[in-house]
């Protein structure tokens, strides 16, 4: 899976993307959902640096 960036298309609005093989825009998420999402609920797996929608980080 391709690692999610942070994308801008017009102040304040700002979105994470996932492409595809193409460069096509294959997943996009508001980042102000997404935030409120993950800060609701515990992940049961966890996912590596890029990977943050797909479970939760451990620092250190």
């Amino acid at each position: 899976m391709p690692d999610r960036e942070l994308h801008e298309p017009n102040p304040d609005d700002k979105r994470y993307v996932r492409r595809d093989k193409d460069g096509q825009f294959e997943e996009v998420d508001d980042v102000g959902r997404s935030s409120a999402q993950d800060q609701r609920r515990d992940a049961e797996a966890e996912s590596k640096s890029g990977q943050g929608d797909r479970g939760d980080r451990k620092d250190g």
